[in-house]
């Protein structure tokens, strides 16, 4: 059996950069690195991931390094080599290394042959003046390096320090005050592999003591997950074929939960199913379908729920998922906002709207987002929201109950979006529910933790449920 020989630097650079170009022009971090060769996929994603994470101070660097920006793809390489080099501590390998292998890159590609010594003298250039070039980058500076005391200026340095788009940094600074900082420091780290152990299969305690034989060791969350020490390719985790685990973070864990808590233990439920606990119930916006299974692994049996989602593609991930999981629903592929092309005009006891939004608070697993999204995204996505609230609602059968979830830390995609509804509906009970939840992870100081414990994702809760007749 031929072993496989390990892949250079300069490869993964090179993928790297291609990756950084689409991302730039609007392709999702996900299918950029779908285009990438599977040998090089791996370490490309951990790099490029990297490098998004430090994106802001690596276009600042090369603000100063020169006076026009190169050309996509050499600037991608440029802006990749100072992303992962400017922080010798946390640089994933020796910054001269680095810049080695992207002049090789450069040198490799036809495209970039004519700009490898370009890029090797601005490389070099910052290797030699590093610090001067990165305390500049946050407008302090030495007498030789000082970024004049402008206002442009100063903001550019808060991209440069919080490595966020400039919109995205003020809105969390009117959003949360006193807490910005701390979740902008959240989202600049990785997150870690949280998976949700389905209990119509097996148990948590079976499941650590199955892993613990390999000497793959884990630590509870919540009520149903588990995040592992290290994370890991999920064909390599035991029990992933089998369906005895989902991938999903400990904030979207609570999904499910919410919703049904007040409903299994209640009577008063659709005309079909009084006397027991098996309900219907819409999952709307459902692929790719991590909260529907949750759904279906807590529903009593003889529960109907339609998962439904506007993407066909999306909706063969939410097929695959189930069936690996051993679970089933109704998968409708349809859009929400049009009940008249789906809708049997039976009324449901239970519906989870996980609306389109932001996904500002998911960026510390997709730290593509922060690059993608523009500040005119919010009021348009708050738009969509508010239309599917509106047209959703009368679906529901009086006693029944919504849950209004979004993965964005952004008020008016939450907090704002949800007291908007309850002010002009009258037929609505907003239950205390967990709110807006910030990212959050071991190094969050104490005193800005929120009400979930433990290291999660940001997301938006709300639970609400439409009254009886009088």
């Amino acid at each position: 059996m031929t072993q496989a020989q390990p892949v250079a630097l300069w490869q993964q650079l090179q993928a790297v950069a291609h990756a950084l170009v689409l991302v730039k022009k609007g392709t999702s971090g996900t299918a950029a690195l779908d285009a990438v060769a599977p040998a090089l996929r791996p370490g490309v994603q951990a790099l490029l991931f990297h490098v998004l994470r430090q994106l802001g101070r690596a276009q600042a660097l090369r603000e100063q390094l020169v006076s026009r920006t190169p050309a996509p793809l050499a600037d991608a390489l440029l802006c990749s080599a100072l992303a992962l080099a400017w922080d010798e501590a946390a640089a994933p390998y020796d910054p001269h290394t680095l810049v080695n292998q992207t002049v090789e890159a450069a040198k490799k590609n036809r495209n970039t042959q004519g700009q490898a010594n370009f890029l090797n003298a601005c490389l070099r250039r910052f290797l030699r003046e590093r610090d001067a070039l990165v305390l500049a980058c946050d407008g302090v500076g030495t007498d030789t390096h000082r970024i004049a005391a402008k206002p442009q200026d100063s903001k550019r340095g808060l991209v440069a320090k919080w490595n966020h788009p400039l919109w995205w940094i003020e809105l969390l600074q009117r959003d949360y005050p006193e807490q910005w900082q701390s979740i902008l420091e959240a989202n600049n780290q990785a997150a870690p592999m949280a998976l949700r152990v389905n209990v119509t299969r097996t148990s948590r305690e079976a499941l650590l003591a199955q892993w613990e034989q390999v000497g793959l060791t884990a630590r509870p969350v919540g009520d149903y997950g588990l995040v592992l020490d290290k994370a890991r390719a999920v064909h390599d985790i035991p029990g992933f074929a089998d369906g005895l685990w989902s991938v999903q973070d400990p904030a979207a864990q609570c999904a499910a939960p919410l919703l049904l808590s007040g409903l299994l233990v209640t009577d008063a439920i659709s005309e079909g199913n009084k006397g027991h606990t098996a309900l219907r119930v819409l999952d709307a916006c459902a692929a790719p379908g991590g909260k529907t299974a949750h759904l279906l692994e807590l529903l009593e049996p003889g529960s109907q729920v339609i998962a439904l989602d506007i993407d066909a593609k999306r909706c063969e991930r939410i097929d695959q998922n189930l069936q690996r999981l051993g679970l089933k629903a109704e998968i409708v592929v349809a859009d929400a906002a049009q009940p008249k092309t789906w809708w049997d005009g039976q009324q449901f006891d239970a519906i989870l709207l996980d609306a389109p939004c932001s996904a500002s608070g998911i960026v510390r697993r997709h730290p593509d987002v922060r690059w993608l999204r523009r500040a005119s995204d919010i009021a348009q996505l708050a738009a969509i929201q508010k239309n599917l609230l509106k047209t959703l609602w009368p679906l529901l059968r009086p006693g029944g109950r919504m849950l209004y979830v979004t993965c964005s830390v952004f008020r008016q995609e939450g907090e704002l979006q949800v007291k908007t509804f309850v002010e002009h509906n009258t037929d609505v009970t907003l239950h205390p529910c967990l709110g807006h939840l910030k990212p959050q992870n071991s190094q969050t100081p104490a005193a800005l933790v929120d009400n979930l414990a433990g290291d999660h994702d940001g997301f938006y809760y709300a639970l609400l449920e439409k009254r009886l007749p009088a």
